[in-house]
C-alpha cells in the first residue's frame, strides 16, 4: 500500500480520500477549514497536518480536490504548497476541475522538479464519490499514469488516459459541454409535459425505453418533476466549468453556441436564489416562467 496526501475535503475529496484509507493506504489529508480534516481524521483515521506543504512531506502520491484555478494554484505553487515538500519521483494527481492552462502550468513545475504529474479531474458527482464509482479522465506520461492507476483504483471505475497533460481538463469540459445540453432538453421536455397536463412518471416511462434515454432522464428526472434540487454538484461550479470550457472555445475557435445559452440560464437560475441547487435545476427558470 502507499504513503499518501490527499488535499482538499470537500463534497468529492472527503470520500474520495476515505476509500483510499478504507484500501489500506496512508493517508494525511488537509483541508483549508480544520474543522472538516478533524471531522475525516475521526471518521476514517490517518492524520492531519496544518498546511499542504506538511501533508505532502514524504509522500508517494499526493492528491488534490479543490475548487478552482486559483485554489489549485494556492496548494500547489503557494507559499505552503505541496510541490515545496514533494520528494523527486513522488506523484501528484490533481483531480480539480480547472483549466488546461494551470494543469500544463503545475505539470511543468513538477518536471523541473523531477515530480510526475496527472491532471485528472473527475465525473461521477457527488453520489460517485461516495460510492467509490467516479470516472476518471487524466492527462500525462503513460509511465506516471500506470503507477499511479492502482492507488485512483479506489475510488473510480473508469479511468483512462487521453493525452499528454491538459488532456483530461479538455475532455472534462467536454463532458460538461454535453451534460449541459441534456440536462436543458430534458427541463425543457418535463417542462412541456406539465404544461400540457400529462403524467410526467408515466411520459418518463415510456421515452426512456427509446433514444431519449438518457443519465440524467434515468437519475434525476423525478426530483426534477418534484422541485427538489439537493442532489450535489451546485449551479455555481456548473458556471465555473462551462466557463472554463468556453474560455478555451474561444482559444481553440471551436464554436460552442448551445453551452453559451445553458450558461446563461444558468445565470438566471442564479438570479432566483439557486446557486446552491444542483444543475438540474434548470427546469426551476422554466416553471417560474410558466407560473
Amino acid at each position: 500500500m502507499a504513503k499518501v496526501a490527499f488535499i482538499g475535503l470537500g463534497v468529492m475529496g472527503y470520500p474520495m480520500a476515505g476509500h483510499l484509507m478504507n484500501a489500506g493506504h496512508d493517508v494525511t489529508v488537509y483541508n483549508r477549514t480544520r474543522s472538516k480534516a478533524e471531522a475525516w481524521v475521526n471518521e476514517y483515521g490517518g492524520k492531519y497536518e496544518p498546511t499542504p506543504e506538511l501533508a505532502a512531506l514524504g509522500q508517494e502520491f499526493v492528491f488534490i480536490c479543490v475548487g478552482n484555478d486559483d485554489d489549485l494554484k494556492e496548494v500547489t505553487l503557494g507559499g505552503s504548497g505541496v510541490l515545496k515538500a514533494m520528494n523527486p519521483k513522488a506523484i501528484l494527481v490533481d483531480h480539480t476541475t480547472a483549466s488546461a492552462d494551470v494543469a500544463r502550468e503545475i505539470g511543468q513545475r513538477a518536471s523541473e522538479a523531477g515530480i510526475g504529474f496527472l491532471d485528472a479531474p473527475v465525473s461521477g458527482g457527488q453520489a460517485g464519490a461516495e460510492n467509490g464509482v467516479l470516472t476518471v479522465m487524466s492527462g500525462g506520461d503513460a509511465e506516471v499514469f500506470e503507477q499511479a492507476k492502482p492507488v485512483i483504483d479506489a475510488y473510480a471505475r473508469c479511468i483512462e488516459r487521453l493525452g499528454d497533460i491538459g488532456a483530461g481538463q479538455l475532455t472534462k469540459m467536454v463532458n460538461q459541454i454535453c451534460i449541459a445540453g441534456v440536462v436543458q432538453g430534458l427541463a425543457e421536455g418535463l417542462h412541456f409535459a406539465r404544461s400540457a397536463g400529462l403524467d410526467g412518471e408515466k411520459v418518463v416511462e415510456v421515452i426512456s425505453k427509446g433514444a431519449a434515454q438518457s443519465w440524467q432522464m434515468e437519475n434525476r428526472y423525478q426530483t426534477m418533476w418534484q422541485g427538489e434540487y439537493n442532489l450535489g454538484f451546485a449551479v455555481d461550479w456548473m458556471r465555473k466549468d462551462l466557463n472554463i470550457a468556453l474560455d478555451e472555445a474561444r482559444k481553440n475557435g471551436s464554436h460552442l453556441p448551445l453551452t453559451a445559452l445553458v450558461d446563461q440560464f444558468y445565470s438566471e437560475v442564479q438570479a432566483i436564489g439557486g446557486n446552491r441547487w444542483d444543475t438540474s435545476s434548470l427546469l426551476a427558470k422554466l416553471e417560474r416562467n410558466r407560473k
